[in-house]
């Protein structure tokens, strides 16, 4: 068993995340994974090792609870790993602590983005996931984030992301849905889809933006309702709440 002790010194094992991601596979692994969800052929491509190598790494990670995963829902024989970065952040406070408690890892305060870095989030309907992001990123940015939003088959803002939001001081009144196409001129510095099927027909957009997916299930297919929107909007505000340390300095 490892030691998850806070302020001991030594011990005969050694801590979670470094017994996980010290191997090399592992933290390149890690590293695809620290920017977008990818699949297994993306993260076998990435890392340039044969695929059983990489599965059986992914599956340490996943022992570990580094690393989840989530059924596509464009291709229900696909799955998408995602890297739990508040599960990591906690691990890296228990392994310096474990050593000596001078080292106790703390995570960091609010990110502070310096210049008007451009997002644009896309799904498919651009009624829920995608407003919320982008709402989401606005404020959380106090604004000086131009965040946008899109879909590749828009359809209404859904009532219950307007209801969740309102209960989280954010305003999504005025939100109205968009095709994809409105942006196809136009410059991002990050291209972010939150739709499996989306990803799968984004367009190229100019100036070669940084692209990211975040495999996210539509709330509005859920069967429990509002809960699903709840969910939703705390893992859009654990994910941006990691963006923004990225668009820092942009």
């Amino acid at each position: 068993m490892y030691s998850e002790g806070v302020g001991v010194t030594g011990g005969d094992e050694p801590p979670v995340f470094l017994a996980a991601a010290g191997h090399p596979v592992r933290w390149r692994l890690l590293g695809a994974l620290a920017g977008s969800d990818r699949q297994v052929h993306e993260l076998t491509a990435a890392v340039g090792e044969r695929q059983s190598l990489v599965s059986y790494h992914l599956g340490v990670l996943r022992s570990a609870e580094l690393v989840r995963t989530r059924r596509s829902a464009a291709d229900g024989r696909d799955v998408y790993y995602r890297l739990d970065l508040v599960r990591c952040g906690q691990l890296l406070a228990v392994a310096g602590g474990s050593l000596h408690p001078a080292l106790r890892y703390r995570a960091p305060g609010a990110a502070a983005v310096a210049g008007p870095a451009r997002v644009l989030f896309l799904c498919t309907g651009n009624s829920s996931r995608s407003q919320m992001a982008e709402a989401l990123l606005r404020s959380r940015s106090g604004g000086v984030v131009v965040a946008c939003s899109a879909g590749s088959r828009p359809k209404p803002v859904h009532p219950d992301a307007v209801a969740v939001m309102a209960a989280r001081g954010v305003d999504l009144r005025a939100a109205r849905s968009k095709h994809l196409d409105v942006f196809s001129g136009e410059r991002f510095d990050r291209v972010i889809t939150l739709c499996d099927r989306v990803r799968e027909v984004c367009p190229e957009f100019p100036g070669r933006p940084v692209a990211a997916h975040w495999s996210m299930a539509d709330p509005s297919a859920e069967p429990d309702g509002r809960a699903a929107f709840e969910r939703t909007a705390d893992e859009l505000t654990e994910r941006i709440e990691h963006l923004l340390h990225t668009l820092e300095g942009s």
